[in-house]
């Protein structure tokens, strides 16, 4: 469950601290008071849309931070599990922390137990946490595709239906791959044409990782061989070949060091030292020496490399911009072209793997068809529980169910990931009508009790723990808001629900109750929300229901009652 909800620069919101309780919580207040931010906060802190219009004027950044205690272990484990994986902090205590925070500049930062983390990772705990309601959200339930997901919900076949469109998505592969085989002769021909010479070029080139680095290199020291024997000659004169050479000097200079050390013996470290440097000349003038004679001029090794230099400049141009690239580029030619060549080998491979793929695609689709048709009743008799609870007394909902068999009559690439089925769900509020599609409901408080039962049927088979309804029930009143609160009821029994509502019944029907109001403070509209206790909730229930008359009291006293 939420624990703590804390809101900071947030649209109208200041600061604000939130802890509701378990079961039902309700949120109420005028028309535009700012009840909708919490369901917005709540949309942010598990990776839903962000924008800088939602910072409070005048400030920098905004912030949400929500607490979530896990009280069932299996959703705990799970969790601490991806947190693991993931890099993040562990759970302390069973607790679950979620930040995130906007900048005006464009910074966007989420935590998760104070470690940073992805938007990604905030969502897929949100998925596990949160399942958020909104008025429009029945508009999904027209939409065949969303019919058949629900359906695959109540009947625990996600795994079924995950695992057909794995199978479908292989068999795509296979066909682009067969798809590249499909050309007819004159084009085949160009293609191999045009392979072989990539592949002989490159495989003449002997090409060798580095080469063209190896080659500048000797390029540069064979094309100024004349001016690095010059200035050879003139360091080796340097050392030996003068009158005023450094080894010259270096006699000199070991003479007067001697005559120091036999005058002032404690002196003679400085002769070593001499004797040091002038071995160490010694050495250079060797060294030098023989670099000096590996050097000659050769216009026939320098036009050889200039030579090899153009031709992987060439190959570059050509196949790529470094030579690891162009030594790629000639792999995957020879691989098209073994293909190219050996084609009707492959085909008849291909169509072989097409085939099994097909059988299996088949097997699939008809033990994901056969659950289906099998959850169907267990669907609509628990829809139709819950339709009689919300003011449907005598209403008829079914399911239609498009026969496989008919589908599997199209060609396998047609099949989409979701499986070859289709439903469509039927439904009419009155006796004595035919069902029809549920787009066909012109009634919007119709759809919401529709799309409430269906949460209700579905609240048993799901482990989310937190349920968001933001004005489900707008359209309704009478008796049906009395059950429409009920039914809120008996599904907090199982989770926390927050439900933000303009219906005096469901508000009376929850287990904690809080308002929402603006207020002006020095000079800044701010909204505010506080818990109300049972004087306040029927000061609330009865502006709820037109006024503070002492009949609206006394009636707000009896639906709390």
């Amino acid at each position: 469950m939420l624990a703590a909800l804390r809101i900071k620069n947030l649209a109208l919101v200041s600061d604000l601290t939130f802890e509701p309780k378990p079961g039902l919580n309700v949120i109420t207040g005028e028309t535009g008071a700012g009840k909708s931010i919490i369901i917005g906060a709540l949309n942010l802190l598990v990776g839903g849309r962000a924008g800088r219009h939602l910072i409070r004027d005048g400030e920098e950044t905004c912030m949400v931070e929500g607490v979530f205690e896990l009280r069932d272990k299996s959703l705990l484990d799970r969790i601490q599990v991806f947190l693991n994986e993931n890099g993040l902090e562990s759970c302390e205590e069973g607790q679950l922390i979620l930040k995130r925070s906007l900048g005006i500049s464009g910074g966007n930062r989420q935590f998760v137990n104070g470690s940073p983390a992805t938007m990604a990772q905030l969502a897929l705990l949100g998925d596990w946490l949160l399942d958020i309601h909104g008025p429009h959200d029945h508009q999904s339930l027209l939409h065949p595709n969303r019919q058949l997901a629900i359906l695959d919900a109540y009947g625990g076949l996600e795994f079924d239906r995950v695992a057909f469109g794995k199978l479908v998505t292989g068999r795509r592969a296979l066909e682009r791959q067969k798809a590249e085989l499909g050309l007819d002769e004159e084009e085949m021909s160009r293609q191999v044409e045009m392979l072989r010479f990539q592949v002989e070029e490159i495989k003449m080139a002997r090409l060798k990782p580095g080469e063209d680095v190896d080659l500048a290199q000797e390029h540069q020291r064979v094309s100024q061989s004349a001016r690095l024997m010059q200035i050879t000659s003139a360091a080796l004169l340097v050392l030996g070949e003068s009158d005023d050479s450094l080894f010259n000097l270096s006699g000199i200079l070991g003479k007067h060091l001697a005559d120091l050390a036999r005058i002032d013996p404690q002196s003679s470290h400085l002769a070593s030292n001499h004797a040091q440097v002038s071995a160490g000349l010694r050495d250079l003038q060797m060294e030098l020496g023989r670099y000096a004679d590996r050097l000659e001029t050769n216009p026939a090794r320098l036009a050889e490399l200039e030579e090899r230099i153009n031709l992987l400049h060439t190959l570059q141009r050509k196949y790529g911009r470094t030579l690891e690239q162009v030594m790629a580029t000639g792999e995957e030619a020879e691989r098209r072209l073994a293909l190219l060549e050996g084609r009707d080998l492959e085909l008849e491979r291909l169509n072989k793997a097409l085939s099994d793929m097909d059988a299996e695609l088949v097997r699939a689709g008809d033990k994901l068809s056969q659950a289906r048709k099998k959850t169907i009743p267990d669907l609509v008799k628990a829809i139709s529980r819950q339709l009689q609870g919300l003011g449907f007394k005598q209403s008829r909902l079914e399911i239609q169910w498009n026969e496989a068999a008919l589908a599997r009559q199209n060609s396998p690439s047609e099949w989409g990931e979701h499986g070859y089925d289709s439903v469509e769900f039927m439904f009419t509020p009155n006796p004595g009508e035919m069902p029809k599609p549920l787009r066909a409901i012109a009634s919007s408080g119709e759809m919401a009790r529709v799309m409430l039962a269906l949460k209700t049927a579905l609240a048993a088979q799901d482990e989310i723990p937190v349920l968001v309804f933001d004005e489900v029930d707008a359209n309704v009143g009478g008796e049906t808001a009395r059950a429409v609160g009920e039914k809120m009821k008996k599904i907090a029994a199982r989770r926390q629900v927050f439900c933000i509502s303009h219906l005096p019944q469901v508000a009376a029907a929850a287990d904690a109750h809080f308002v929402v109001s603006k207020q002006v403070k020095n000079g800044r509209t701010v909204s505010e929300m506080k818990w109300l206790d049972k004087p306040m909730r029927v000061t609330e229930v009865a502006r709820m229901l037109g006024g503070q008359s002492e009949a609206s009291r006394k009636h707000a006293e009896a639906l709390l009652a």
